[in-house]
């Protein structure tokens, strides 16, 4: 270890500090993000309702690349646009504080990751240092990217099919504010952990409780549950949608197993010997 043994108490106190200034972090950001969210072109106008216009710059990719293979699509129509309402008294207000908050998580996530590497790095070796600070940029990267997808691809295609389906044309389709909100936050969110995948499977590797061929043995039920994943996330129907969300899914499957560690060698040999009556 770097440094000299630390008391319960010792590590008490730099557990309190590390809280208050993840906690100051946060807050700070949260206030800066509330002052900027309202009006004609704030946050929620420009970047949470993005969504709902048809000059969403994800509408337009879609647009082009149905060009390119002369498919007439419904994402070129730029009058398209999903109206937002809200019943509730409150709703608005919450709304406010509750988006500041959550992007508030999202943008101070590096610094909180941060905190904690500061925190648990005194107990590490130099070599055990290297490599888990490398796992946390690592980490932190994927989940940047997994809330990326989940706002230019997931969401977007997930709420034009919802919000334009319909069972019956005497039903006029609105979309709350309430329901917006909780969709979006939802679906980015999950689509930011489930990109901490590799960094969960290298940490139970490093615990030994899984190998490399855990992810050998079942990838084909993986490509099942994932292609089942994939089409509950974007239920249009459309094989196109469903392959934009499926293949970064069986890529992070796929990186994943290259994080963990090999099956040990005897394990290696009992599954390539003959099956004995």
């Amino acid at each position: 270890m770097q440094q000299d043994e630390m008391s319960f108490w010792d590590h008490l106190e730099d557990l309190r500090w590390t809280i208050l200034r993840s906690l100051a972090a946060l807050l700070l950001f949260m206030i800066a993000l509330f002052a900027f969210m309202r009006g004609e072109h704030g946050l929620f106008d420009t970047v949470i309702l993005a969504p709902v216009r048809g000059d969403f710059i994800t509408y337009q990719w879609f647009c082009k690349a149905a060009a390119l293979f002369g498919v007439d699509s419904d994402f070129c129509n730029l009058d398209f646009r999903i109206d937002i309402f809200n019943i509730r008294l409150a709703s608005q207000f919450f709304t406010h504080m509750t988006t500041s908050f959550w992007l508030a998580i999202v943008l101070t996530f590096p610094y909180l990751i941060y905190e904690v590497w500061k925190f648990i790095s005194p107990a590490l070796y130099d070599n055990e240092k290297k490599s888990v600070s490398m796992v946390f940029v690592f980490g932190t990267a994927m989940f940047f990217v997994g809330c990326a997808l989940g706002y230019f691809m997931v969401f977007p295609v997930t709420l034009r099919f919802l919000a334009t389906y319909q069972i019956s044309e005497a039903i006029a389709e609105q979309v709350s504010l309430d329901s917006y909100m909780d969709n979006f936050l939802m679906l980015i969110f999950i689509m930011g952990v489930m990109f901490e995948m590799p960094l969960l499977s290298w940490l139970l590797s490093k615990l030994g409780l899984i190998n490399r061929s855990l992810f050998q043995k079942y990838r084909r039920h993986a490509v099942v549950v994932l292609l089942i994943l994939a089409a509950v996330i974007t239920p249009s129907g459309d094989p196109f949608t469903l392959m934009i969300v499926f293949i970064p899914l069986y890529l992070l499957y796929e990186l994943s197993a290259f994080f963990v560690k090999p099956a040990p060698p005897e394990e290696d040999d009992d599954e390539m010997l003959p099956a004995t009556t």
